[in-house]
């Protein structure tokens, strides 16, 4: 059984600060996915993100002075890694949401902490499933069906293949978010897996869109998808998996993936922050539930109580 020491610990103020901005950027992927998937193919938009946020990472890498690994074993491990979190998720999302709506695919994903728990418990020592963590992941799973609404809920069952496509993606994230604390136990610098992940990712899609999708015969994109496209391979891939293996190496997998559970409250937050849209009584029932949740995960609000609850009283 593998063990991390890293695992099954509460997450410091920072911490919580790296998964809400992660949150942010992933957040905006299902808008930019659905604005880019009206000029590019599911392949080829995992092709692009994935080779702009290689390009921008490897270049930061290598003006930090950040050596990319030379042995075999890592660069197979990388491989692994882009298999698991960028190209099979990544198409599977992306050929998803050709059939079914952002707010049901963002439900769907946010089963990522659920897979993540039951794939822990099996490989990770200090990981062990408990009660009161599954408690705490459903409730903050129900939390995010809440806040996206009835109707993308009401969608469940109606195309079973793309849905059964983005729970296979969402269970791909577990595994790599698993599997991706080794790179840290290396001593790998997260910059240089989140380039080398994407590099490896891009390679991987390239003859797979080449020959399925034969870009230069389609018709050509129109701005608004380039410009989905850009912010997805500067924002999503490039910053949002520096954010991510960063925290990975810091928190461990099963805090990181609670991030699927913050990813929908991004655009309902930014749209009545920045374009004064109305929040509904559905929206703020739904912040609770996965506030409550995340608090319940994290541990020390639960470890509290049952310590105040194991506190004599006092005599008179």
């Amino acid at each position: 059984m593998a063990r991390m020491s890293k695992d099954g610990r509460t997450m410091n103020l920072a911490d919580w600060a790296t998964l809400v901005a992660l949150a942010t950027l992933w957040g905006g992927s299902f808008f930019f996915i659905a604005i880019a998937l009206r000029g590019f193919s599911p392949l080829t938009l995992v092709f692009a993100r994935t080779a702009i946020g290689a390009v921008l990472l490897w270049g930061v890498a290598a003006a930090l002075g950040k050596a990319m690994p030379r042995d075999l074993a890592t660069w197979r491990s990388l491989l692994v890694q882009a298999l698991l979190n960028n190209v099979v998720p990544l198409t599977l999302f992306s050929w998803g949401q050709t059939q079914i709506s952002g707010g049901l695919a963002a439900i769907l994903n946010a089963t990522t902490p659920v897979w993540g728990v039951l794939i822990a418990h099996v490989v990770i020592a200090g990981e062990r499933l408990t009660v009161a963590r599954v408690a705490a992941l459903l409730l903050g799973f129900t939390g995010v069906a809440i806040t996206i609404g009835g109707d993308a809920v009401r969608g469940l069952g109606a195309n079973v293949l793309p849905q059964l496509a983005c729970l296979i993606g969402a269970a791909c994230y577990s595994f790599a978010s698993v599997l991706g604390r080794n790179f840290s136990e290396r001593g790998v610098d997260p910059i240089v897996t989140a380039a080398g992940s994407l590099a490896m990712a891009a390679l991987v899609t390239l003859p797979a869109m080449l020959f399925i999708d034969r870009p230069w015969g389609l018709p050509a994109p129109p701005l608004t998808a380039w410009g989905a496209v850009a912010a997805l391979g500067v924002l999503s891939s490039a910053l949002g998996f520096l954010l991510y293996y960063r925290l990975l190496a810091n928190a461990g997998p099963t805090n990181v993936m609670l991030v699927t559970f913050l990813i929908p409250i991004t655009p309902i937050l930014l749209g009545w922050l920045v374009l004064g849209e109305h929040l509904a009584p559905q929206h703020f029932l739904g912040l609770a539930v996965i506030a409550l949740g995340l608090v319940a995960v994290d541990g020390r609000l639960p470890r509290f109580a049952w310590e105040v609850l194991r506190r004599p009283i006092p005599a008179p």
